[in-house]
Formats: structure tokens, sequence, C-alpha cells
């Protein structure tokens, strides 16, 4: 297995579940909640290595991340015209 996660290759659960270190249980939670996204090719789920660096990229923010900083921000603002 190389060690490098490659954006446009094809990974099957097993691979994904190496390169993010999670149990199979967690896999096929992450995959049901839709937080992984997958296609089903012949009754197997496939990967695209983005959603694995997405989901492992320390750059990448989510909705929610920006929407908590965003109000954080605002109470701060908020606070310090007190």
């Amino acid at each position: 297995m190389d060690k490098e996660i490659k954006p446009n290759q094809v990974y099957t659960t097993e691979e994904a579940q190496e390169y993010l270190k999670i149990s199979n249980s967690t896999i096929k939670r992450l995959l049901k909640k839709g937080i992984i996204n997958a296609n089903k090719v012949g009754g197997r789920y496939k990967i695209l290595g983005n959603e694995l660096l997405r989901l492992v990229s320390p750059q990448r923010e989510t909705k929610f991340e920006k929407l908590y900083y965003r109000i954080k921000d605002k109470t701060k603002r908020t606070i310090e015209k007190w």
C-alpha cells in the first residue's frame, strides 16, 4: 500500500480503512451517514481518493466549521462593544 492517498485513485472500503486507521464498523457508519461519498460497483463501495483527503485535510473546513467561526466572531465583536 502506498503511503500517499492519490486524489483521483479509486479505493475499496478495506483500503480506506487502512489509510484512515478506522474499524470496519466505523467505515460502514461513515458511508451510511453520507460522511464519505462513495459509489457502489458490483455490490462493493468504491471511494475516490479526494473523499479520503477531504476527511483528513486540516486545510478544508466544513460548512459547520465556517458557520461556527462566523458566529464566534460575531459574538466576540458584540461582547467587545459592551
